[in-house]
């Protein structure tokens, strides 16, 4: 069935996980309105991010928060979404040796503390070394730079979800 043709309940079922423990976003994407522009990954994205770039910095933030830690204890306790479950052990994230596991941990750490929020990276389709590498890359931005890296990855990373509930 075609979003626009949904009804809220049905649209926020289907669409509320894109973004990460915040299916307010699908919420309010209803509310404005679906159309037919709106049937294809593309559209519906264009929309989702319309009404992510129009909240306030604290619900962004929020946003941003509600991701978990790359290779963290939740994974190891299985106890991520199933969509960040999947996107983790795409990039090998689910077999990582005790050192990678470490390195990961001290990264999740440092990030944290720097930041106030959790490394986010759109990690389907990358490898565990490129992904450090991010991690340490990113590790030397500033504040405003790197909250703006995390909404860009998350923008990613609703996008590739999409493609997989839309043609």
């Amino acid at each position: 069935m075609k979003p626009h043709a949904l009804s809220r309940d049905e649209f926020v079922a289907r669409f509320g996980a894109v973004f990460e423990h915040s299916k307010w976003i699908a919420e309010r994407v209803f509310d404005r309105g679906l159309t037919r522009e709106n049937e294809t990954a593309e559209g519906l994205h264009a929309a989702f991010v319309a009404v992510l770039r129009a909240a306030s910095p604290e619900v962004k933030l929020a946003l941003v928060r509600a991701h978990p830690d790359l290779a963290g204890r939740l994974a190891r306790a299985a106890q991520l979404t199933s969509d960040s479950t999947e996107e983790q052990a795409a990039a090998g994230l689910d077999r990582v040796t005790e050192a990678e596991f470490t390195r990961f941990a001290e990264l999740n750490e440092a990030y944290r503390e720097k930041f106030g929020f959790p490394f986010v990276m759109a990690v389907k389709n990358r490898r565990k070394a490129e992904i450090l590498a991010a991690f340490e890359e990113r590790l030397r931005h500033d504040p405003q730079t790197e909250l703006a890296t995390a909404l860009a990855e998350i923008e990613t990373i609703a996008f590739l979800r999409l493609t997989s509930l839309l043609p």
